[in-house]
């Protein structure tokens, strides 16, 4: 009876007791007098039932545990009479996918109380930022850093999540300023909290920091362990112009450009990048600057050293080439000796402007040592000594007399260039083109591609010289010119040009003589333009001819005094014989200024065939006391002539004049009154006979 009461009280005092509690007084209730709990178990079960009417405040942070999940809601055990409630997305991942199970244990935050509906509605995100902010309290107090990942750029900085948002400012987030802001989003780091407000939802953070006291600690472990000439590793941090900087831990190096390799780097960002690990050299430590001096070519063996016995004059090597400058090629025969191949010692018989016409960077090339000097760092090397010099045969394969046909090749002011071999031209002067034609360009003749035979007419081997001629394949026409035109021939020509010291005419295609001023006409002339024309058709005679320097000197004046001579020998010679003195004495001055006439035209020099001398010729004028003008004043002049009488002007004055003559009569001015005077002489002669 007295149990059934007690199962009766326990019963109505379940009903007002949470679930778990009367649970646990049922089972008490049905446990047998032998083991029934103690009265401390009778206490604590009190103590459980006081507990379960206790209300938590809002805001309070408390543990539960799930015991159900249905679509909406999250039901939570919190020790309460009645679940607490949470939003199921509060337990979403970032796929979407729920993450809660029965059982599983929670810490949750008692946002309100509903007690109309007996309801608890509760929050785990707003839990577990009540949990950050604390822990973003305590590692403040502490200087202590806290893990957060980068989300995501914003004005000035990053996003962090760190269990809520912080920010990190641009300046905050590396030692040295960050080109690409975007390579950090994605990455999770250590910070540390520079403020934080919680009433804001403020929260500052730094990176630098962490990594300015990493490396101040490295600082002073690299620097007490360093020294010059030890080999340690560090890390590419920047790339220059100049050379690479390199962390040491701590401690930045700077690896200068021509220290990296034995041999040519053009830029250091050919051979590192940054983050890399190297080995390097120490060269130099100051410790009061900081400064270290790292080199890695160091490392290896100066390769100088033996460069003269492994690559010695004469040998033949590959290599590849590196550089082009104006005055030749840079080949790399291994890493760190270079050699160069002057311009000139790329080819035999090319004249290479640029070493770009006939190799490129990074062709491989052979070539032969021509030269080494270990202590200038300097190996001469030679192309063209890899193949036999073309023009060490040439002479035998084309001797001088020889016939070759090759193309044109280029034409230049001076004349033409053929292609006979490979490699090797031959010069045909101008002058060498044609024996007759004056050219004044071989471009009047000849176009560049036009085949062509030629003479070879010299070849020079030192100074690599090709010379052919043109004009040899035919025969010269000068040397038959003396036997065409012999000297005293009269001849008729056109003019083909006028100068102030003479007349040209062409005798034939090519052959041309010259008509000197003094020999153009008895009479003086300045200069012949304007009296002659060109294409004019005139007569002269052949007066001398010098076929070595191809001048034919020609005279119009000779055929005037001949004729003017003629004349004169004609009337001598028709004149009846002399009937007095005065006659036979007229008939001898007559015949010895005939005399006196050829010997003058025998005695003159031959008139100046080239131009050059033409302009220079009077030496014959003067040299003689009075030039003789005319075949007439030649006939007046008389050593027997009185020094007082007036000068003989003409052949019939001439014929006039006698020792027998008064010296106060009048000079005779013509042939007919020569012979009226003769006639009269005659009849005075008569009558005074008649008188006697």
């Amino acid at each position: 009876m007295e149990n059934l009461e007690k199962t009766d009280s326990i019963d109505q005092t379940s009903s007002e007791m949470p679930p778990e509690t009367a649970d646990m007084a049922e089972e008490e209730a049905n446990m047998p007098e032998g083991t029934m709990p103690e009265d401390e178990s009778m206490e604590s079960l009190m103590e459980m039932y006081e507990e379960s009417f206790k209300r938590f405040a809002e805001g309070e942070v408390v543990t539960g545990k799930i015991i159900s999940v249905d679509k909406d809601h999250v039901l939570v055990d919190i020790g309460y009479k009645s679940e607490g409630q949470i939003r199921i997305n509060e337990f979403r991942d970032e796929s979407g996918e729920i993450r809660a199970e029965v059982g599983d244990a929670v810490e949750v935050m008692v946002e309100w109380w509903d007690d109309e509906n007996e309801v608890v509605v509760l929050s785990k995100e707003k839990a577990a930022k009540v949990k950050v902010w604390e822990a973003i309290k305590v590692a403040f107090d502490a200087d202590e850093t806290v893990e957060g990942t980068i989300t995501s750029r914003v004005k000035g900085g990053f996003s962090v999540d760190i269990g809520v948002q912080a920010f990190l400012p641009g300046s905050q987030a590396d030692l040295r300023p960050i080109r690409n802001l975007d390579e950090m989003v994605g990455k999770t780091f250590d910070f540390k909290i520079l403020k934080y407000n919680r009433k804001r939802s403020n929260i500052v953070l730094s990176r630098r920091v962490i990594l300015e006291e990493d490396r101040e600690r490295k600082r002073s472990e690299t620097l007490s362990s360093i020294h010059e000439g030890k080999v340690v590793a560090g890390v590419v941090k920047n790339i220059t112009e100049y050379g690479v900087f390199v962390d040491l831990g701590g401690v930045d190096g700077l690896l200068h450009i021509t220290d990296i390799s034995w041999g040519r780097v053009k830029h250091p960002s050919e051979m590192f990048s940054v983050g890399d690990e190297i080995n390097v050299k120490i060269l130099n430590l100051d410790l009061e600057k900081e400064r270290v001096s790292l080199g890695m070519k160091q490392l290896t063996p100066d390769p100088w050293t033996t460069a003269a016995n492994q690559y010695p004059v004469g040998s033949r090597i590959a290599g590849r080439v590196v550089s082009l400058t104006d005055y030749g090629a840079f080949v790399e025969l291994e890493e760190g000796i270079e050699g160069l191949i002057h311009v000139s010692e790329m080819s035999w018989t090319r004249k290479i402007r640029h070493p770009s016409k006939v190799v490129s960077v990074g062709e491989q090339v052979d070539a032969v040592v021509l030269d080494i000097k270990p202590d200038n760092r300097r190996i001469s090397l030679g192309m063209k000594q890899v193949v036999p010099n073309p023009w060490d045969v040439i002479s035998e394969k084309y001797p001088v007399g020889t016939t070759i046909e090759g193309k044109i090749k280029n034409i230049t002011d001076f004349g033409l260039f053929i292609g006979i071999d490979e490699g090797i031209d031959g010069l045909v002067h101008i002058s060498d083109i044609s024996w007759t034609k004056r050219i004044k360009h071989p471009s009047e003749l000849y176009k560049k591609g036009d085949v062509v035979q030629a003479v070879v007419l010299d070849i020079e081997k030192g100074n690599e010289r090709f010379s052919l001629g043109v004009k040899q394949l035919a025969t010269d026409p000068w040397t038959t010119v003396a036997e065409r035109y012999k000297v005293g021939k009269e001849i008729t020509g056109t003019v083909t040009n006028l100068t102030d010291f003479g007349i040209f005419v062409e005798l034939e295609e090519g052959i041309e003589g010259l008509v000197h001023v003094s020999e153009i006409s008895k009479e003086k002339i300045k200069t012949p333009v304007g009296t002659y024309n060109v294409n004019d058709l005139i007569t002269a005679r052949v007066m001398n001819i010098n076929s070595d320097e191809r001048r034919i000197g020609l005279s119009i004046k000779r055929l005037e005094m001949e004729d003017d001579q003629a004349i004169l020998s004609d009337y001598v010679s028709n004149m009846k014989p002399a009937t007095s003195t005065f006659g036979e004495i007229l008939r001898e001055n007559l015949q010895e200024k005939l005399s006196v006439v050829d010997s003058q035209g025998k005695e003159e020099e031959a008139p100046v065939e080239s131009v050059e001398e033409a302009a220079a010729t009077e030496e014959v004028v003067a040299e003689e006391e009075a030039p003789v003008e005319s075949v007439e004043e030649a006939a007046a002049t008389e050593e027997v002539v009185a020094e007082e009488e007036a000068p003989v002007e003409s052949v019939e004055e001439a014929a006039a004049t006698g020792e027998v003559v008064a010296e106060e009569e009048a000079p005779v001015e013509s042939v007919e009154e020569a012979a009226a005077t003769e006639e009269a002489a005659t009849e005075e002669e008569a009558t005074e006979k008649d008188d006697k």
